[in-house]
């Protein structure tokens, strides 16, 4: 009982006294224990815990395990995983089947240049007071919300021969001949003006976003100088939206390259609609190679990092000051 007498004592001194004083004059707490300063400083990581756990668990072990299987001829069954080197890197950038396919990844870069360029337009006429900009602002987005499933699935009946753009396309006396999904060049097209209507809204709220942030006072004083809204959107709108303009086209050229859902929903990639990652798929799960799938996703990692680095590199995020 003494000693616990005496360690409460000499807590209670500890916390009685006063603070110290620092060489300016000011004044500084009294020293805390040692337990305490660790404790605050381990604060900070016990919140970090899990979701570094979930990163590691979900995110870098599985791309650690991609890394290592794309050295190798593992079938995605068999235990046995024998060592190959780089032969798969070197079977896909020499087999013209295997790298060809990047190719169709332009129509979805082309149609995601149509999508950033409608997506600023629509954001910045509704940013305006304008009747019915809710109800347009709606509009816009709802494709986005949609499964890409079910998107995939309604647009296969609208494009099919006979369908709904054919039934639209005979009032006005249009031939409906034409096989839209049936050659390489129309069925591509078609697919990217699907990921047109359907990604639109996504780089709206971006946009919107982004332009609402700016201060109403620049808007106010433009308008009292007599700029238009053309003057307003070049000196005001478009210097303050450039970081979330770089994000957008990074997103695009990514996203161009990485396309599955719906040329695989609408074609199965038939008819020369099948994308880089569609052919992954095949190669791992209808061909089980494994290994070159894996090198081939390694390869899509790649270049995604390499294209990123060089738009960083011509388009530095710089501070946008908008006072």
């Amino acid at each position: 009982m003494t000693g616990t007498t005496e360690a409460a004592g000499a807590k209670a001194h500890r916390a009685a006294l006063p603070p110290r004083e620092t060489a300016d004059g000011g004044r500084t707490a009294p020293p805390h224990p040692p337990r305490g300063r660790l404790l605050r400083r381990a604060t900070p990581w016990l919140f970090l815990v899990a979701p570094l756990a979930l990163l590691i668990t979900f995110t870098y072990v599985p791309v650690a395990n991609m890394i290592y299987y794309s050295f190798t001829d593992w079938d995605g069954i068999s235990p046995d995983r024998d060592f190959t080197g780089a032969d798969n890197y070197v079977q896909i950038f020499t087999r013209p089947e295997l790298f060809r396919v990047f190719f169709v990844s332009l129509y979805y870069l082309a149609a995601s240049g149509v999508q950033i360029v409608v997506a600023l337009h629509f954001a910045t006429v509704l940013s305006f007071n304008l009747r019915f900009r809710n109800l347009f602002k709606g509009l816009l987005f709802f494709p986005y919300l949609i499964n890409g499933v079910a998107i995939g699935f309604v647009f296969l009946y609208f494009f099919q021969d006979g369908g709904t753009l054919d039934s639209v396309l005979s009032w006005f006396g249009a031939g409906t001949d034409h096989a839209w999904l049936g050659d390489p060049a129309s069925a591509n097209t078609s697919l990217a003006g699907v990921s047109v209507w359907r990604f639109t809204g996504l780089n709206f709220v971006l946009f919107l976003g982004a332009i609402q942030s700016i201060p109403g006072e620049l808007h106010e004083a433009a308008q009292l100088d007599g700029a238009s809204r053309l003057q307003q959107f070049r000196h005001i709108i478009a210097p303050s939206i450039k970081p979330v303009l770089s994000l957008s086209i990074i997103l695009a050229i990514s996203g161009s390259l990485a396309v599955f859902e719906i040329p695989y929903i609408m074609t199965g990639g038939a008819t020369g609609t099948s994308t880089f990652v569609i052919q992954t798929v095949k190669l791992a799960f209808q061909f089980n190679k494994t290994g070159l799938a894996s090198a081939a996703a390694v390869v899509l990692l790649l270049i995604i990092l390499l294209i990123t680095w060089i738009q960083r590199r011509l388009v530095p995020d710089e501070k946008v000051d908008l006072v």
